[in-house]
Order: C-alpha cells, then structure tokens, then sequence
C-alpha cells in the first residue's frame, strides 16, 4: 500500500505488541496506541496516521497486489485492476471472465477464485471497506494500456517511482519481456531483458527517452 513512515521495524513493533494482526488492522490504530511504542512521539505518531490515512486511496492495483493472493504480482494486479475496475468486481468474478485477460495463467485463476470465496478474506474485504479504504480506479492517459518493462540501473530516478510514472499515465508495468512489451526501459548494466527485448523488436529507450515519454 506504500505506506510512508511504515518500515519493517515498525511492523515488527506493531505485530509485536498485538496492535495489528493483518492490514485491516492498520487501518483501526489510534494515536494513543502508536505512542505507547518504543520511539514514536506526537510528530512520528501523526506523520504515521497520515500516510496510514493517504494510502486509503491507492490506486486499486496496489490493493490487489497488497492482498497477498498467491501468484499475482504486481503486473497481474495491474492487469486485475484495469480489467474489473474496482475491488467488488474482481470479488465476483467468474472463472471465464478471469480466464479472457491477456497475462492471466491458470494458477493465478484458481488462487483469485479461491482467495475471494474464502470466508476470512470476504470478512477481510468488508472490514477494509468500513474503515474507508476506497482505492482509486483505473487511470487514463496518453500511456493506456502500454506495457513497460525495466531493466538495469537509472541515475535520475528510482525504479518505483518510474513505475508510479508509468501508471499514473495509464500503462502497466511488467517484470518480464514478451511480445505484449512496448518499450524496455534501459538503464546501466542491463540485463537478459534487454537481449530478449532486441530478439523480439521491441523497442528500447534510455532512461532520457523514457522521461519524454512518460511527460508527453
């Protein structure tokens, strides 16, 4: 969820002292709770209530990357998010609605099926929606639906912020290289992405071209 302020060892601190047990439970935490852990005073604890209140937003794709469901990543995520637009949808989904998206295999069908018939997490999603996590639907923009995948090191930027950059314009970021990849993003020491990128033609850019692209 990119929770600012929300690293491991505030994690561990939190697990530890029976504040949180799972995410919902982040969402429940009081300033009065935060204070009693060891190094937090009022700046820290309301820097912590803050981005713990701004991640309520996230894009949905964050969410369902978030949620665990074992193998989907954060590219199915990506792909889940823009297909069904919304977490209720994806909760609902049937087996040949899952099995028509591109990039979704069938193992990653049978652990969202199960996942979302599951009791525990129906609670879980309910639980979430009553405390206000409300995530942001799909974005438009002049990258819609470009798949965009990174390899190697960039100077100006961090790998996560690129890709912050990629889908607040609408594309999708992938970890690997295939014919649905348009553009390989090329910083130093790329690695096999950037071979496998130039044996399918698809195009590659330096982390300069990339900037134009994502500002356009």
């Amino acid at each position: 969820m990119d929770i600012e302020h929300l690293g491991p060892e505030t994690i561990d601190k939190l697990l530890d002292s029976g504040l949180i047990k799972g995410l919902e439970d982040l969402y429940a935490l009081k300033k009065e709770d935060i204070l009693k852990l060891e190094g937090f005073e009022e700046k820290s604890a309301d820097n912590l209530l803050k981005a713990i209140e701004d991640s309520k937003t996230r894009e949905l794709s964050r969410l369902i990357f978030g949620l665990g469901i074992r193998h989907v990543g954060q590219y199915a995520a990506q792909l889940l998010a823009n297909y069904f637009n919304s977490l209720d949808n994806l909760s609902q989904a049937m087996g040949y609605q899952l099995e028509g998206i591109k990039g979704i295999g069938k193992e990653s069908i049978e652990s969202i099926l199960s996942f979302f018939s599951d009791e525990d997490n129906k609670k879980l999603i309910q639980t979430l929606k009553a405390r206000g996590v409300s995530p942001t639907t799909k974005k438009t923009g002049p990258l819609d639906g470009k798949q965009f995948v990174f390899t190697g090191s960039l100077e100006n930027i961090s790998r996560e912020e690129a890709s912050d950059l990629v889908v607040n314009a609408g594309g999708i970021v992938s970890s690997s290289v295939s014919k649905s990849t348009d553009y390989v993003v090329v910083g130093k020491k790329p690695g096999s992405k950037f071979e496998k990128a130039k044996k399918l033609g698809i195009k590659v850019v330096d982390e300069e071209e990339f900037k134009s692209i994502v500002e356009s």
